[in-house]
């Protein structure tokens, strides 16, 4: 019998290979051989989650009425939390029955929402650099990401004046994200108010990834896009658990903003999962509603650690200014070196992981990305690597 070939889809061949997937290879390859590797390469907070929230978790995981399926749409104590926080911490109301939507984390709700909303041949409006799914999520609903270049001469902001108007008039979605990821940068009041205006103008969904609207540092306070008007007329919120509340691997989020919007993406993820391990929820609703303390606490840290990483680079020859918001570092490679190559030296010459900045698109060369999410010790031995690394 001969041997029998199975293709994959089209549009896999269109998806580039997940960048921190490859890197986490080459790490653990350098682990593997007794390198002690420190990695600075990816935003997962080191502090744990505050204990009242892995208790309200642990009495909900001994409660058989949380072994079950679950709403498909979340538990109303939890979409009532979330809109009560939105409510306290940006003055927008949501209605938790309409505009509120639970996901299996951030990244779920973004990388689905074009299957809601993208036909093939429509276009996705992504910054570049940016995360990853605006633009994958888009190739895997057909679609096509029209990437939108963000430099420092701009503010790392997108000039949607420059969208020729053939792409104007076939896109359906525009992402953009402030606080944001990778370069750190926050946007003004006044940008928000142009992208609302561009996007009704335009027919465009306007998506925003907020899920840095809590880390922020020296008394600013990030915006929701919900709360300017005309938002909720064509907008989107994408939230989480995971940053405000260092709890990343427990997988929680929401989309929220208008409601027919919002029962779009209900109706797509009926078919798609059936809902979230109720435990998860209740600790996510004791997260909601218990106060800023915690998140503060951790916000004091990061900018601790932003501060040191500053002090010990600037030494070197760079010149950081530590950011009003996220727990990212962005700054340009020494000269002589691309992005891959200056993290593949730092990895091999310095056992420190930094991630390339080209991974998150074609604006990212020349630039790496840096986590303070890293151990107080281990910041400061990464720190002392690269401070007596040669370029």
């Amino acid at each position: 019998m001969g041997e029998t070939t199975i293709g994959t889809a089209k549009r896999m061949s269109r998806i580039p290979p997940y960048l921190f997937a490859e890197i986490d290879r080459k790490v653990r390859e350098k682990k593997a051989a007794g390198i002690d590797v420190i990695s600075l390469g990816i935003g997962d907070p080191d502090l744990p989650t505050p204990a009242r929230i892995v208790s309200a978790a642990q009495e909900a995981v001994a409660d058989p009425a949380n072994h079950q399926y679950p709403s498909y749409f979340g538990l109303r104590e939890l979409r009532e939390a979330i809109a009560d926080w939105y409510r306290g911490r940006f003055g927008v109301p949501l209605d938790p029955d309409s505009q509120v939507l639970p996901t299996l984390g951030s990244k779920d709700g973004i990388s689905h929402v074009p299957f809601a909303f993208v036909d093939p041949g429509d276009v996705v409006l992504a910054p570049d650099p940016g995360y990853t799914p605006y633009a994958t999520g888009a190739i895997m609903a057909e679609g096509e990401p029209h990437l939108l270049p963000l430099t420092l001469e701009n503010g790392w902001l997108p000039d949607l004046d420059a969208v020729p108007a053939d792409v104007r008039r076939r896109a359906k979605l525009l992402w953009l994200n402030y606080p944001n990821n990778p370069t750190a940068a926050t946007a003004p009041d006044a940008f928000f108010e142009q992208a609302i205006a561009f996007c009704r103008e335009n027919g465009i969904i306007l998506c925003h990834d907020a899920p840095y609207s809590e880390i922020a540092f020296e008394g600013y306070r990030p915006p929701s896009l919900l709360q300017f008007p005309g938002a909720i007329e064509v907008g989107l919120e994408f939230h989480s658990v995971s940053k405000t509340y260092n709890m990343t691997g427990w997988r929680l989020g929401w989309i929220c903003g208008n409601a027919e919007l919002v029962r779009a993406v209900g109706q797509l993820k009926t078919n798609l999962d059936s809902g979230i391990f109720q435990a998860v929820q209740w600790a996510s609703v004791e997260a909601l509603r218990g106060g800023e303390q915690d998140t503060k606490a951790a916000n004091a840290v990061y900018h601790r650690r932003h501060q040191k990483v500053a002090e010990v680079l600037n030494r070197t020859g760079w010149d950081i200014r530590p950011p009003r918001a996220t727990f990212y570092v962005w700054a340009p490679v020494p000269p002589g070196y691309d992005s891959i190559g200056f993290a593949a030296h730092v990895l091999d010459q310095a056992a420190v992981n930094l991630t390339p900045g080209v991974g998150f698109g074609p604006h990212g060369e020349g630039y790496f990305r840096l986590s303070v999410t890293a151990p107080d010790a281990r910041l400061d031995e990464a720190l002392s690597r690269l401070e007596k690394l040669s370029y």
